[in-house]
């Protein structure tokens, strides 16, 4: 890599360490003489407890420590997990009941925790948890997006916790009396688990009245306030670190409550407490996604502008609130309402409802990819309503430059946009031109081909401000402590490379530090597609310190003005003078000097907006009318990210991002029977797609850079995902649109998808 180099795609400097072994997940790093801990779960999905006996299990061999709810709150643990709440559209807050460590009273979902069993060995804490004496009265289970007649929670009668309203009421009634045409339809975004490659584990340590929890976060600083608050400790007595983690995508973001049984038994017993999932665990536990419907409607005048959106859904929040599960399908949902398309008549109105089911929250995006999967399987849909080719439907209703910057009906400030720039370069990668013939071809051998297009538009969360810390170390190399904290995605390597290119130090001398309480004081965290933007915007502001300071340093010692010292891409100029000190040179400099205070500058920096990652999709899929079998033939990417600090990785993302949408389009689902209990609880009824299932991702950018930041930079984490889902569906419903299917949901399966040709074939 040159010095200074941009956009450039250098390999990731951690892999080697990860593909050959030495990876240092929280399972590696766990104490040898950490006992382990296991959770004993409830086996029904709503049930009133009537006994609760754990003595047995206290006595059984090997057992160190049993514990109910009874328990924690004589340790003092009373508290219910925390979550960030919505307002309704009367002002009040929505509903918001405790959501206990361990259950109180009743369970209300299969796979809630219902005691803890710490042993010497996971073998030995599972056969106490057979001894456990689990005494219920089974209540209904509430399994439906609707008004239940037994509530889960006091706080929601009827069951429904959220009854949000965004947008503008009025004008959108009056958009719709006004209207030339109406169109109408339903669509049905099911739910999915997350399913990272590494199951949530952790393992806690109590040394000198402070407590010590590893876990395989998406950043420490969250978990160390929450942990804080329900053991009554001050923050000063929590340290928090997180080492490599085999993925997160937003349902690693929260403290859950494994963790702080971890936490607690590691004070009570003093001594480490281990706790990993297995995969049947996790899917019982961990945070399900998605799981919504829709009723929408759009309103166009004569000429096929959108006049008009309304927007009225159905969430599933689970059996509790979980930590942003209010938040993603109202708030965070309404970021991107309207897209990329220039409509200011817009209504979103959610009613949210608690089911005997796992909680749901974040999933690789957070509610923009339920929003965009709305808005484009509806202009699909509205497209063939009306009669005309969807790709122009939308060309003749995007803002278009001279708009920008634009505000939004939900109030979102796009600072740019180019979209049928973007547009015209997708046709053309994808063939689009080319699509009859093959289509003609699939028909002489049976098969209905499809082509779907989406045009997503992402709006960039999480904090805006981010600090950065860079220490130079007397073995010469060079630190740089990090408020965010990688989850897989290159974070040492682009990190490492965005500092190097701004400083000239190479490389191979600079060691990213993340996931570390103890060591960086404040952060983010990972989420939202936030990390490179927020973290390279501090970078900016630290090194822009260090070249004030060791400017100053250098004329002090070179006896002349502050002003005449420089820096540019070869080090540092002295008027008069033909040294060129590098940064580094300077660094050693200073250590010679005595000097310290020049071996380490911190800085903290806020962006002074969001930017908004753009671009469009194309699935191309061949589906056999005889078995309902779908292949995706092709998938063709062009994005809008702005200036890229490493193309390569920005492309791994959205490769990773397009398996995970188009794993939920095609085959990821979860179901429960009616009494509540999870049917998908293995990877044997719970399909994740395969290498043989992806097709080549073609990839290019289109780049229009962000005026919202220093860097012209525009996330790029979630935005494969936010594409996918309505590209490959809306593929799929091109497919078997000619053969009269006028309504089809996720996931594509070949079952699903022949039913629905069997549904509309005329009778023999």
């Amino acid at each position: 890599m040159e010095k200074f180099g941009k956009s450039q795609s250098v390999t990731r400097v951690e892999d080697v360490r990860l593909v050959t072994g030495h990876g240092r997940y929280v399972d590696d790093i766990a104490p040898e003489n950490s006992l382990h801990l296991y959770v004993f779960r409830s086996s029904v999905a709503h049930a009133r407890i009537t006994g609760l006996d754990v003595t047995a299990a206290r006595e059984a061999e090997g057992v160190h420590l049993v514990a109910t709810a009874e328990d924690l709150a004589a340790a003092g643990i009373t508290e219910g997990l925390s979550c960030v709440t919505v307002e309704n559209r009367d002002g009040t807050t929505a509903a918001n009941p405790k959501h206990p460590v361990l259950a109180e009273e009743r369970v209300v979902w299969v796979g809630q925790p219902v005691a803890m069993i710490v042993a010497e060995t996971p073998e030995a804490a599972k056969d106490a948890a057979d001894l456990i004496e689990f005494d219920y009265d089974d209540l209904p289970a509430q399994m439906t997006l609707a008004k239940g007649d037994t509530d889960l929670h006091p706080e929601a009668p009827g069951n429904l916790a959220i009854d949000y309203l965004l947008g503008r009421e009025d004008e959108t009634k009056a958009a719709f009396d006004a209207a030339a045409h109406v169109v109408r339809t339903k669509v049905g975004d099911n739910r999915v688990m997350v399913a990272s490659l590494e199951p949530r584990g952790c393992y806690a340590e109590w040394s000198n009245d402070r407590i010590h929890l590893a876990v395989n976060g998406q950043g420490v600083w969250g978990s160390k306030r929450e942990l804080a608050r329900l053991m009554a400790l001050k923050e000063e007595q929590v340290r928090v670190t997180t080492p490599d983690v085999g993925g997160g995508f937003g349902m690693k973001s929260k403290l859950y409550p494994e963790y702080i049984m971890a936490a607690y038994a590691a004070r009570f017993l003093d001594r480490p407490v281990r706790w990993f999932a297995d995969r049947t665990e996790s899917m019982l536990s961990d945070n399900g996604a998605r799981d919504l419907t829709h009723e929408v409607a759009m309103a166009f005048d004569e000429d096929l502008r959108l006049t008009g959106y309304h927007v009225k859904t159905k969430c599933n929040l689970g059996a509790y609130n979980s930590n942003f599960g209010q938040l993603i399908q109202t708030y965070l949902f309404g970021r991107v309402l309207m897209g990329v398309y220039d409509c200011q008549n817009a209504l979103l109105e959610v009613e949210g409802y608690y089911t005997n089911t796992t909680p749901t929250d974040a999933y690789r995006g957070a509610g923009r990819p339920e929003a965009n999967y709305l808005l484009e399987r509806s202009m699909d849909y509205a497209a063939r309503a009306l009669g005309v080719d969807g790709w122009d439907l939308r060309r003749r209703n995007f803002i278009k430059p001279k708009d920008f910057p634009y505000k939004t009906v939900t109030d979102e400030l796009y600072d740019v946009g180019e979209f049928e720039r973007l547009l015209d370069r997708v046709a053309e990668t994808s063939d689009r031109q080319g699509f009859e013939a093959r289509r003609a071809e699939s028909a002489a051998r049976n098969k209905l081909r499809g082509m779907g297009l989406c045009y997503y538009i992402e709006s960039i969360l999480g904090d805006a401000s981010e600090g950065a810390k860079v220490e130079f170390m007397d073995d010469g190399r060079v630190n740089i402590y990090v408020g965010t904290q990688s989850n897989g995605q290159g974070h040492e390597t682009v990190h490492a490379q965005f500092l190097s290119d701004q400083t000239g130090i190479p490389q191979e001398m600079i060691s990213v530090v993340q996931g570390d309480s103890d060591l960086i004081a404040q952060g983010g965290g990972t989420g939202g597609s936030r990390s490179v933007t927020t973290q390279s915007n501090a970078t900016l502001a630290v090194v822009g310190d260090m070249v004030e300071a060791f400017s100053a340093f250098l004329a002090e010692r070179m006896n002349v003005d502050a002003d005449d010292v420089s820096f540019d891409e070869d080090g540092f100029r002295i008027k008069g003078s033909n040294a060129s000190p590098t940064m580094v040179d300077v660094a050693d400099m200073a250590r010679e000097a005595g000097r310290s205070d020049l071996l380490k500058h911190e800085a903290r920096a806020t962006l002074p907006g969001r930017s908004y990652p753009n671009g469009a999709h194309v699935a191309e899929v061949e589906v056999d009318p005889e078995t309902g079998e779908v292949n995706v033939l092709a998938y063709t990417v062009v994005d809008d990210f702005g200036n890229l600090i490493n193309p390569m990785l920005a492309e791994g993302q959205v490769h990773g991002g397009v398996a995970q949408g188009m794993g939920q389009a095609l085959i990821e689902h979860v179901a429960y029977d009616e009494d509540g209990q999870l049917l998908t609880a293995s990877f044997m009824d719970y399909a994740m797609p395969r290498a043989t299932d992806m097709p080549f991702v073609g990839f290019s950018t289109e780049p229009v850079p962000s005026t919202a930041n220093p860097m012209g930079m525009k996330g790029c984490g979630e935005a494969g995902t936010v594409g996918s889902m309505a590209a490959t569906a809306n593929a799929v419903m091109d497919a078997l649109w000619e053969r009269g299917v006028r309504r089809a949901d996720m996931p594509f399966t070949p079952r699903r998808v022949w039913e629905m040709l069997g549904d509309v074939r005329p009778a023999d």
